[in-house]
Formats: C-alpha cells, sequence, structure tokens
C-alpha cells in the first residue's frame, strides 16, 4: 500500500465567488447595456433642451440689439444736436420778429401829437414815424406857415375825378405800394413806415420805409396824383419803378400855408377848406398864395385809426409879399 503525504496531496476544488465579486460582475455588466428611457425622462431632456436653445437665441438677440444700439448713437446723437440748432434758432429768430413788431405796434400805440392850436388839434394823435422835414416860421388861429425841405416822392396818376374816390384811391395807393413794397429794380426789402397822406403799399421786392405824409395833389378837376413819401435815407440814389405809370420826382423846398383837420378826408371837405385857407391868407402881411399853387391834401393815419383822433392837412404853396 501506497502511502502518501498529505501535503503533495491536491484536489482542485471550485472556487466558489462571493458576494462582492458578484457585485462588481453585475455592474459592469449592467454598464455595458443601455438602459431604456422613460417617457417622462424624454419630455424632461426635451424641455431642458429647448430652454438651452432659448436662452441662447435671446442672448444673441441681446448682442445684436445692443450692436445695433450702438452703430445708431452717434448718427442718433448729431440728429438731437441738429434739432436743438434748429430750435434755438427758431426762438432767436422768434425773439426778433416779436421785439420788430412790439416796435412797430408802439408806434401806434404811442403816437406822438403836432403842437395844437386848439382842442381839435390836441386831440390828433400820428405815428411816431418818419415824415417830411419841416420848420414852422408862423402860426396863426386858422393856419400855419411851413418851410418845408425837399424830398422825393413816387407819384402815379389817379383814374376818375375824383382823389378820393374809394376804387380810385385805392388803385393808386396799391400801383405806389408795389413799387414801395418790390416791384423795383433792386428787389432789396426794407421796413415800412407810416402814416400817408392818401396812399399806402405793399408787395414783393425791395420794401422801403413807408413815409408820411402821402400826397394828393388835384392838378385840375379831371386828374389827382397820388404820391408817397420816400425814405431820406436814400436821397437821390432810389430804385427804379418796374411800372411805367409810377414816377419817381424830387420835390424842391419850398413854403406851404397848412391847415390841420380831423376826421375822413372827403372831396367836399378839401374844396371848402381850401377857399377858407385861400380866404384867410389874403389878409396875411407876409405871404400869399403863390401862383399857380394847387392843393394838396396829408393824410397821417393809417385806416382803422378813430376819427375824431386822425390828423389830416391841406396845404397850399405860398411866397413872401414884396415889400
Amino acid at each position: 500500500m501506497l502511502l502518501c503525504k498529505p501535503s503533495l496531496i491536491t484536489h482542485s476544488l471550485p472556487k466558489t465567488p462571493n458576494k462582492s465579486s458578484l457585485m462588481i460582475s453585475n455592474s459592469i455588466a449592467t454598464s455595458d447595456e443601455k438602459k431604456p428611457m422613460s417617457a417622462f425622462e424624454a419630455r424632461l431632456s426635451l424641455v431642458f433642451a429647448l430652454a438651452c436653445q432659448t436662452s441662447s437665441l435671446s442672448q444673441r438677440r441681446i448682442c445684436h440689439h445692443f450692436s445695433s444700439s450702438i452703430k445708431t448713437l452717434i448718427p442718433l446723437t448729431a440728429f438731437l444736436f441738429f434739432i436743438r440748432l434748429i430750435f434755438i434758432s427758431f426762438i432767436a429768430h422768434l425773439f426778433v420778429v416779436l421785439t420788430d413788431l412790439a416796435t412797430e405796434t408802439a408806434k401806434y400805440v404811442f403816437p406822438k401829437r403836432f403842437e395844437s392850436r386848439n382842442l381839435e388839434e390836441a386831440l390828433m394823435t400820428v405815428p411816431d414815424i418818419e415824415t417830411v422835414k419841416y420848420k414852422v416860421l408862423s402860426r396863426s388861429d386858422q393856419y400855419e406857415i411851413r418851410e418845408v425841405e425837399s424830398y422825393f416822392i413816387a407819384e402815379v396818376t389817379m383814374p376818375g375825378k375824383s382823389g378820393f374816390y374809394f376804387n380810385g384811391a385805392s388803385q393808386s395807393f396799391n400801383v405806389l405800394a408795389e413799387y414801395l413794397f418790390g416791384k423795383n429794380t433792386t428787389a432789396e426789402k426794407m421796413e415800412m413806415t407810416t402814416p400817408v397822406i392818401t396812399r399806402k403799399a405793399q408787395s414783393d421786392g425791395e420794401k422801403m420805409q413807408l413815409t408820411t405824409p402821402v400826397i394828393t395833389k388835384r392838378q385840375d378837376q379831371e386828374k389827382w396824383q397820388m404820391s408817397f413819401v420816400l425814405p431820406a435815407k436814400y436821397g437821390a440814389d432810389l430804385p427804379l419803378p418796374k411800372d411805367p405809370s409810377v414816377r419817381i420826382k424830387e420835390v424842391p423846398s419850398k413854403v406851404v400855408a397848412v391847415v390841420a383837420f380831423s376826421g375822413f378826408v372827403t372831396d367836399e371837405e378839401v374844396k371848402q377848406r381850401e377857399l377858407k385857407l385861400r380866404n384867410a391868407l389874403k389878409d396875411d402881411k407876409q405871404f400869399q398864395v403863390k401862383g399857380g399853387a394847387s392843393v394838396e391834401a396829408a393824410q397821417y393815419n393809417p385806416p382803422f385809426t378813430l376819427p375824431f383822433t386822425r390828423r389830416n392837412e391841406i396845404a397850399l404853396e405860398v411866397e413872401r409879399k414884396e415889400e
């Protein structure tokens, strides 16, 4: 009988795996296999993906708008600056216009007065504007003797037999107005001044100051002439009228007898006052009516003036009596 050492005898017994090794192998096996996603998990993943996409689009839009704002910031600033300049310029121009309007209005609201001889003349007012320059030589209860400086006029012949017929006066007035306010060779606009002696004007082109008086001169029973006294600053350097019916003349210095009266001027009023003045001058010791002198009617106020505050005058050229 053969005896063997127990140490030499080996038994190949199968190894039984423990729990830890089983768990590791199971986890490895499950990691290699894809676990199917539930419907809830799929919806959640889709919502998350859409949210991320929306956030990305919003960020891109914000960046785009910001970039666009930066690009338009400079031109917008320039535009606002330009608008501001226009506004400041408008305010400055409006201030100048209002100042000029206030100045012109003050000439009518605060008119000047001539030295009066009676209550009627004391109530008369005239706008505080340029007029013919003269010096008073003598004064009586009925008239005043003036030495008038030379001046220039624009003159037209009035249609009709009356110098104060509304249509004829308006037509002549308008023709002179066109010359005074632009229908001339220079087209230089200048300020208008008043009052007038039967005429006033307005148009395009050169505007010159409208001065007082405006003179209506009776040549005979058929024709009257209306004239505007032109601003003294022009002298003889006056623009030529484009209308051939307008004539520019220089009136030399002269001595005239003047009677002032209020109300509105009519043919009958002028006729009666002329006759009265001629009769009064017959008794004057220094002056007499110059031969061939015709009456002139001067009106100093605009049409809206109250009748009792209007100043009108008739004038006859006179000369000194020979001793």
